[in-house]
């Protein structure tokens, strides 16, 4: 079902992505910075990339700032972003995008 949201839980699986109440301005400042890690490949979130949709700069930058989390090493630290980041547990994946754990 193209879409649709997963929402399953896995046990001590974890996804950091951003909180839905932040401004746009704080949302690209992460994607900028968290594609900018060594090891992040933002490609995913470009046109054409499997989480380009839906295209907007919450669910973008929850993509980017999941995959720096996970490339930093998954420390809850890792998901602060001044604040504008949450840590869940379950998969916030999204029709072809899936969010790695």
């Amino acid at each position: 079902m193209k879409g649709s949201r997963r929402m399953q839980t896995r046990p001590g699986a974890a996804w950091c992505i951003a909180k839905p109440s932040t401004d746009n301005d704080r949302l690209h400042h992460n994607i900028d910075y968290s594609c900018r890690l060594s090891g992040v490949n933002c490609e995913l979130i470009q046109v054409g990339g499997s989480c380009f949709q839906p295209d907007n700069a919450v669910s973008h930058a929850s993509v980017a700032m999941n995959l720096y989390y996970k490339a930093a090493g998954k420390h809850h630290w890792d998901c602060h972003f001044n604040g504008s980041a949450i840590i869940v547990t379950g998969d916030p994946s999204i029709g072809n995008c899936i969010y790695p754990v």
